[in-house]
């Protein structure tokens, strides 16, 4: 019994000193400051060292002074069309067949308005804004938003098809503008910026490098007329939907691309994106400022791309002495010409099985560097252009026409040269003459088609082919026919007697 009593007393004191102890440690640690991360956590020395230099010149590139300057320059755009009234023709039914005239009734219908979003840079402090067409293709109303979160009205001033590109104006001075850069000056492998607004997000920077210059999307093989110019700037800067008409920036904060496509197998961002070159922009927004309507040169020439070319077959004639006589002059790039456009630029100067190697003493490896240098130029300038002849060198100089066979200056011409008012044909009308479309002449006043004989009360059916329906398709043919060579514009229609009559209307002015 001693012994447990000893024993008891023995391990009281022990816990009671044990707890003494615990008592003290804990007054001493509530009586000490919270430690900092950097007293628990000892860090290596050196990387204070490395953090101590300034973090701009340690990336590739500095990108912040550039990304700082073109945002502000960079606009959000919206586009509205208008929901519209249309006359639909309805598939027909058994009752059409038996007791109508075969073709379907006819409904209106009501179309909803559509908004469209992209992006715009401003390339004067007076606000001319330069975008794609495709952003403001077909609106009503435009409205552009500043990055400054400013709201104006915007107005197209001329779009151009060709160049899916179009130029812009808001109201208002001091405007903030972006340096215009030579994108010839680019190189593969540079870094650039896409600035734009995707998926409506304001004032987006992405980077990334150039990946290629003068790509083409699309055949190798190119007639002498103007056709969808492709020579495109191909960067794997992050573009997405929205991007379109958005800025590309070099480093050194210099507009040299916009943006104006993506390659992508989903439709969302993972592949590469597609600028037109400042080369090409630059002077089609200064020919749809001043004229209206780009004033566009063509070689004339129907030609294909030599390196792709050598890899045809060997059975063709043609095709083999070419490549004996580009292996003879140890030439692999640039065009062999197929055909020459008769009245062309080329015309009487450069012949079939031609090579043209040079444009100018630049060389031309592909039919989209051709382009993008004719891009550069308007009718009655002078180019040289180096060819491969009978295995010879040869240099020639041209005098570049447009796509009529002339230097003079191509005007934009309106519905209003017709010197006529149209509407669709009333339905009842259409019934009377056994008709499924058409636009009736309701006035004819000084113009075109007053010389050409056409009378108010003629029915159009089709004109250079197209069937006419409404208004927009007129306007739409006409468009194409002033671009044409011929200027001509070849209208098939019925007067209210039944009788049918052809005219053709001479669409060429005097400068």
């Amino acid at each position: 019994m001693t012994r447990n009593i000893l024993g008891g007393i023995a391990v009281v004191a022990l816990s009671a000193a044990v707890s003494g102890f615990t008592a003290y440690t804990l007054r001493g640690r509530e009586a000490q400051p919270a430690a900092s991360f950097s007293q628990l956590f000892e860090q290596n020395p050196d990387s204070w060292q490395m953090a101590s230099f300034s973090l701009a010149p340690g990336q590739p590139v500095d990108l912040t002074q550039a990304a700082e300057t073109s945002v502000h320059a960079v606009v959000h755009i919206r586009a509205m069309q208008h929901g519209r009234t249309e006359t639909v023709q309805a598939m027909p039914d058994l009752f059409d067949f038996f007791f109508g005239d075969g073709r379907g009734r006819e409904r209106q219908v009501q179309t909803q308005p559509r908004v469209g979003f992209g992006s715009g840079v401003i390339i004067s402090k007076d606000g001319y804004i330069v975008t794609n067409n495709h952003v403001v293709e077909g609106a009503d109303e435009i409205t552009v938003k500043l990055n400054d979160d400013r709201e104006l009205k915007g107005r197209v001033i001329g779009t151009d098809e060709g160049t899916d590109l179009a130029l812009l104006k808001i109201e208002g001075d001091d405007f903030p503008t972006i340096p215009i850069g030579n994108s010839d000056d680019l190189k593969v492998g540079e870094w650039v910026l896409a600035v734009g607004n995707p998926f409506n997000l304001n004032s987006t920077v992405t980077a990334g490098i150039v990946s290629a210059k003068a790509r083409a999307i699309g055949s190798n093989a190119a007639n002498g007329q103007a056709a969808n110019i492709q020579s495109f700037i191909q960067t794997d800067a992050a573009i997405n939907s929205g991007n379109s008409g958005g800025a590309l920036v070099n480093a050194r904060g210099e507009l040299v691309g916009i943006n104006a496509m993506l390659y992508s197998p989903t439709g969302a961002y993972s592949g590469y994106g597609f600028a037109i070159p400042t080369s090409i922009m630059t002077k089609v927004v200064a020919d749809l400022k001043q004229y209206g309507t780009v004033q566009r040169a063509v070689l004339g020439v129907v030609c294909n791309d030599l390196n792709t070319s050598l890899m045809m077959n060997d059975e063709d004639e043609s095709v083999k002495e070419i490549k004996d006589k580009a292996k003879e002059a140890g030439v692999q790039e640039g065009l062999w010409v197929r055909e020459v456009v008769e009245g062309s630029s080329a015309a009487g100067v450069l012949k079939v099985d031609d090579i043209i190697t040079a444009l100018d003493g630049k060389k031309i490896h592909r039919f989209a560097d051709l382009q993008e240098m004719l891009a550069q130029h308007r009718p009655g300038d002078k180019v040289k252009v180096s060819v491969l002849r009978d295995g010879e060198e040869r240099e020639f100089t041209l005098t570049l026409k447009n796509a009529q066979g002339n230097t003079k200056v191509v005007k934009n011409t309106g519905m209003e040269i017709l010197g006529a008012a149209f509407r669709p044909i009333p339905t009842e009308l259409k019934r009377q003459l056994n008709l499924g479309y058409g636009l009736e002449v309701t006035g004819v006043s000084d113009g075109k088609m007053k010389e050409a004989g056409i009378r108010k009360g003629f029915i159009i059916l089709k004109a250079n082919g197209q069937a006419i329906k409404n208004v927009e398709d007129l306007e739409q043919v006409l468009k194409q026919a002033t671009q044409s060579p011929e200027q001509v514009l070849f209208i098939t229609g019925k007067f209210p007697s039944g009788k049918y009559a052809n005219y053709a209307v001479d669409l060429s002015t005097e400068d």
